[in-house]
């Protein structure tokens, strides 16, 4: 009998780790998934590097309270899996929120995103932002916008003159 309770013990300290070192973590309900579209949407997560699991809500519960997150609690009820991304804060939301638009069973509850509870709404305009490399490229395309921009004015004063010496 103690072997059961240290065990549950463990997964509850496993989940207030996932919690407490997850960049964000998004908590969804999966009913009406057919098995072929969890498995689509589990792998393209594994992919990303997201960790997707289905934990007991009584389990999350306690995870949740000693990990200082009681606000997700309300959202613990019915058959939930969880998402734990660990690397990059916007991935977790961004798949899921593109899975949930073309499969309408999947429900997106809750969040955490570094360490502060986010509703559905916060979840869905994080998913709505570009990636890291998106935000690269954009960055990079600012920073060469004035270069660029001063070679074409040299060609073009460079063309000019041409034209006036010919």
């Amino acid at each position: 009998m103690s072997s059961a309770v240290e065990q549950k013990k463990q997964i509850v300290s496993e989940i207030e780790t996932k919690l407490r070192e997850s960049k964000s973590t998004i908590v969804v309900d999966y009913r009406g998934l057919t098995v072929a579209e969890v498995t689509e949407l589990r792998k393209q997560l594994r992919d990303a590097g997201i960790d997707f699991k289905v934990y007991k809500n009584t389990m999350t519960r306690r995870a949740a309270e000693a990990a200082g997150l009681t606000g997700l609690n309300d959202a613990l009820t019915g058959p939930n899996a969880i998402a734990f991304g660990a690397e990059d804060v916007v991935a977790p939301a961004k798949i899921l929120n593109d899975f949930a638009k073309k499969h309408d069973a999947l429900e997106i509850k809750a969040g955490v995103i570094e360490g502060n509870i986010a509703t559905v709404e916060e979840v869905k305009a994080l998913a709505e932002l570009p990636s890291r490399e998106g935000l690269l490229s954009m960055l990079l395309s600012v920073l060469q916008a004035p270069i660029r921009n001063f070679a074409l004015a040299t060609k073009a004063v460079a063309d000019q003159k041409e034209e006036q010496g010919a």
